[in-house]
């Protein structure tokens, strides 16, 4: 792993007894005396997430109600003889104080040792057979799980262990199913050992195993979980094993279990999560043209038709961008133009030309299959492409991306077919791609090799 910046930090102790030194020692007030450690230490640098910031003589870090909760619990945890009624009820209290956005209180849980506590629980909870105690328990996990120290500690407490044994024996009960794909998805996420962890347990395995079994429920976390596995975001690895991983999955036979959710189509309200999915896995020309064998372009674009028709966004770019993925196998390219991914895409701009959002990924897409191809560039060009390119430029001016993939589009348009180029000039996109090169330095390096491919001279300036 690459040398990671050292984070500063302090324990709750040493930060109390700033507050105190400024009470007694500088005649501050309680308040003041706070407010100035809380300023001071921040400006130091220090990473003050997880620290109980109260107003001494008001309350106590004991006050805390996460502290509390996570007090009461160890208790309970250590003692056979408590109901577990009164386990999920104190479950039921972390889950929703550390589920909080911006409340600050799954840093408390983390510091003051709740990922451990609660990953010591889920054994006992286990024994008695399925319930909505383990499955609350696993849901709090998921709430505590939230950095890469937490992720850490999970990794530590033998997490991924545990976790992996739920999946194992509770194979049928698939609301615990979904907490534990969960667990892994944010205990994965930006931890190359975690996730080398889970595939040294063979979760490859269970994942396949376990969509088979449970084929036509809606599972979202498990779809989420193979993303995270397959995804490298751990920036402190150099090289990640993802794409490993990816292979190993593809020849556990993914591909056709998550083909055959994207024939469900947007009945499946796991569509867009399989298709993310199928995107991370997606790691070479062999794999997408599995996908390909398996029926997946046909599946894709019919999913693609469905989006227009129903106006839904998230979808229609989802699919698009998974479809531009796949497009990067050239016999796929050719599969997608021969049943009318063309038209289908044009089609689907029309109904999204108010998104700009959806208009980048079908730009984006188009570019790909104009790669190297002049003759799918003409194609292209004749289904209205050049149309799309200069009234998706001119409606949205201020949207970066949509400005790059317009400019990255149409010199793939032009570089190897002249007659595209006169088209295009003649409809006046050069001012369009000046423009864009003027206003984002993100399109500067796109729109100048854009210019230069329409045959301009001066495409530099």
């Amino acid at each position: 792993m690459a040398p990671q910046k050292a984070v500063r930090t302090i324990s709750q102790e040493a930060f109390d007894e700033m507050v105190k030194e400024n009470i007694e020692d500088l005649g501050m007030d309680p308040t003041e005396a706070l407010e100035d450690a809380v300023q001071t230490l921040s400006l130091q640098g220090v990473d003050l997430s997880g620290i109980v910031q109260c107003v001494p003589g008001e309350s106590s870090v004991d006050d805390n109600p996460v502290v509390q909760a996570l007090s009461r619990l160890k208790g309970l945890s250590s003692d056979s003889s408590d109901s577990e009624n009164e386990i999920m009820e104190l479950l039921g209290n972390l889950n929703e104080l550390c589920s909080s956005k911006g409340s600050g209180n799954a840093a408390i849980a983390t510091k003051n040792g709740g990922v451990e506590l609660v990953i010591s629980i889920l054994p006992k909870l286990k024994k008695s057979g399925p319930h909505r105690g383990l499955d609350l328990a696993l849901s709090t996990l998921t709430s505590l799980i939230h950095d890469l120290q937490s992720t850490e500690t999970f990794k530590e407490s033998g997490g991924p262990e545990i976790v992996v044994g739920i999946l194992n024996d509770e194979s049928q009960h698939v609301s615990i199913l979904n907490s534990c794909f969960s667990v892994v998805a944010v205990a994965a996420s930006g931890n190359e050992v975690v996730k080398e962890s889970f595939m040294d347990l063979k979760i490859d395995q269970l994942v396949i195993k376990i969509l088979k079994e449970h084929s036509g429920w809606a599972f979202p976390s498990i779809y989420d979980a193979v993303r995270v596995l397959l995804t490298a975001d751990d920036n402190r690895v150099v090289a990640s094993q993802v794409y490993g991983y990816a292979r190993r999955f593809a020849k556990m036979g993914i591909v056709e279990t998550l083909v055959h959710t994207l024939h469900e189509g947007l009945s499946s309200p796991c569509v867009v999560s399989a298709c993310i999915a199928l995107k991370a896995v997606a790691v070479n020309d062999e794999v997408c043209r599995s996908v390909a064998d398996n029926g997946g372009i046909d599946a894709i674009l019919h999913c693609i038709d469905d989006c227009g028709e129903q106006g839904n966004k998230a979808a229609a770019r989802t699919c698009c961008s998974l479809l531009s993925k796949l497009a990067g196998s050239d016999i796929n390219k050719s599969l997608i133009i021969e049943k009318g991914g063309l038209q289908r895409l044009i089609k689907l701009a029309g109904r999204f030309s108010e998104d700009p959002s959806v208009l980048q990924e079908v730009m984006s897409h188009i570019s790909i299959l104009c790669l190297r191809s002049p003759d799918n560039a003409a194609q292209a060009i004749e289904v209205g492409a050049g149309d799309l390119a200069i009234q998706a430029m001119q409606r949205f001016p201020d949207s970066e991306q949509l400005q790059r993939n317009a400019c990255l589009m149409i010199r793939n348009l032009v570089v190897r077919n002249a007659e595209n180029r006169k088209i295009l000039l003649s409809h006046g996109i050069e001012k369009h791609v000046r423009k864009a090169k003027g206003s984002h330095k993100i399109c500067k390096e796109a729109a100048t090799d854009a210019l230069r491919d329409l045959g301009l001279d001066n495409y530099n300036s």
